[in-house]
């Protein structure tokens, strides 16, 4: 077997309508398709990125109120996903106020030599790394590059 692409990433949400605000008015998804029907007795929301590349790259699937929150800690399952959102800190700098804008959390800024990233948490609390490629790091030469160590970001 060998994987082609990481295809699409569903997540779970309290709350529908403030889960498409977020992913689709603050972080610029392209809505899709809204599901819930006789057949289909769930509600759910489809994205693409702005590039279209597939079909659907989200999916939030609507739970209720009363679904157990993400355990805070260390913990199995998911850590975050990654969205990049440019190639220049410029770009970074765009996001950071766009999010700042709507009173999106911080979590934290790393510097990872490759990639520049801000961290987030959307209204379910499921981390997000909002990055860009660092111009003139070539990872592909050196891998290890990779895994040089983290440092803070100062945008």
């Amino acid at each position: 077997m060998e994987i082609k692409e990481l295809g699409h990433l569903v997540l779970y949400v309290r709350n529908l309508e403030t889960s498409v605000h977020f992913y689709r008015d603050v972080l610029g998804w392209h809505a899709i398709l809204e599901v819930g029907t006789e057949a289909l007795p769930l509600r759910a929301f489809a994205f693409s990125a702005p590039s279209n590349r597939t079909h659907h790259e989200l999916l939030l699937i609507e739970v209720g109120p009363d679904a157990a929150p993400i355990p805070m800690g260390r913990r199995l399952g998911m850590y975050h996903f990654g969205l990049k959102v440019g190639d220049s800190d410029d770009e970074l700098r765009e996001v950071l106020a766009v999010l700042q804008e709507n009173g999106v959390m911080i979590l934290g800024a790393s510097d990872h030599t490759v990639t520049h990233s801000v961290y987030i948490a959307d209204p379910d609390g499921n981390e997000i790394e909002l990055y860009i490629d660092v111009p003139g790091v070539n990872w592909r030469d050196d891998p290890s590059l990779i895994a040089a160590p983290i440092k803070p970001l100062h945008l």
